[in-house]
């Protein structure tokens, strides 16, 4: 393919074999070219829907044999520094699925690695930037036409989850998405993180006390509340409420074919992120595309975004067990100054 992007994988479970097909069959300007991953049987699989695209079990051969002109993690967090740290020191851009690492230590590192390249590299997989939902209401914010904003708050709601889901994962792998995408809104960083528990779900699994209600106060004011329910039965529902001066907003109602039956109203609800955000993912990714052709390399949250998600699910992990815990950040370098609106200019 002419001018297209080469595109490494790494990581080919559920999410990484998600991004294959995507790019091979829905991204303009790119295709999969190499896919990285230790489980031979797990990469033949996956190098089924990538057609032409070379196997390695190591971000390492892959560069070396200059297999690709950008790269995208896919695998778990705890795994993505040692791919990020190759890739950068090959001056890649990168597309990293959340969170950027686990932690804010390990998180600064990347940073501090990544101001050695003359600009931002990596992008960080928060999609919910690129959901038209969010964009709208972000540019409702920022137009002032509702008046100041006041309060947010958030939905995130799950039918059901395994019996490995730990309470921590709450934050970690759920609320994380409401770290980044909540300041972006309003546009200022979380300074302190509160969790309150109201009466526990009999359904969930033992051990697991939820829902949750994360409350996060704002640098600029803005209070919010996050409800966090994981065994809510019905559906997958991520929704959000603004409180304006002069009335409010919403975005993540349930939408498509209205119905009234046997005394009944029904309208269907996504049944897990794959449907709710699919737009998302499909725009973040051309995006991602777009930019790196462009030479600006990053569309979307970079790396010290991430870092600033961390120190957040730090303090809310904290907070679980009582109080309310502040965070505090470093000083964001001019290097990550730019702040992405989350609008895509679609290419052909």
């Amino acid at each position: 393919m002419k001018n297209s992007l080469r595109i490494g994988v790494v990581g080919a479970g559920a999410m990484g074999a998600d991004h294959i097909d995507r790019i091979n069959n829905r991204t303009a300007g790119a295709h999969i070219s190499a896919i990285i991953e230790p489980d031979a049987a797990r990469a033949a699989q996956a190098a089924e829907n990538a057609p032409g695209a070379q196997l390695f079990s190591n971000i390492e051969e892959a560069i070396a044999a200059e297999a690709v002109d950008a790269v995208l993690i896919a695998v778990p967090g705890p795994f993505h520094e040692p791919v990020l740290v190759p890739a950068l020191e090959a001056g890649l851009p990168i597309l990293c699925e959340k969170p950027l690492t686990p932690d804010s230590e390990s998180a600064l590192r990347i940073v501090e690695l990544e101001q050695k390249l003359d600009r931002p590299h990596i992008q960080v997989g928060f999609m919910r930037r690129f959901d038209p939902e969010y964009n709208n209401l972000r540019q409702l914010i920022e137009s002032g036409e509702a008046g100041e904003l006041l309060m947010l708050r958030g939905i995130h709601r799950n039918p059901t989850v395994g019996e490995n889901y730990q309470e921590s994962m709450l934050i970690t792998d759920s609320v994380v998405h409401e770290f980044d995408v909540i300041p972006w809104l309003a546009g200022s960083p979380v300074v302190a993180v509160e969790v309150k528990y109201p009466k526990t779900n009999s359904l969930a699994h033992s051990g697991l006390r939820e829902p949750i209600l994360v409350i996060m106060e704002l640098e600029n004011g803005v209070l919010v509340d996050v409800e966090m329910n994981v065994n809510v039965q019905f559906g997958y529902q991520v929704a959000t409420e603004a409180v304006f001066e002069k009335g409010l907003a919403r975005i993540g109602q349930p939408s498509g074919m209205q119905r009234w039956r046997d005394g009944e109203f029904l309208i269907n609800e996504h049944r897990d992120f794959t449907t709710r955000f699919a737009t998302a993912y499909d725009r973040q990714i051309q995006s991602w595309v777009n930019a790196v052709h462009e030479g600006t390399l990053v569309a979307g949250p970079n790396a010290f975004d991430g870092y600033l998600v961390a120190l957040s699910c730090e303090a809310g992990v904290k907070a679980l067990d009582g109080g309310v815990i502040p965070v505090e950040a470093a000083p964001r370098p001019e290097f990550y100054a730019k702040n992405f609106h989350g609008i895509l200019v679609e290419k052909a």
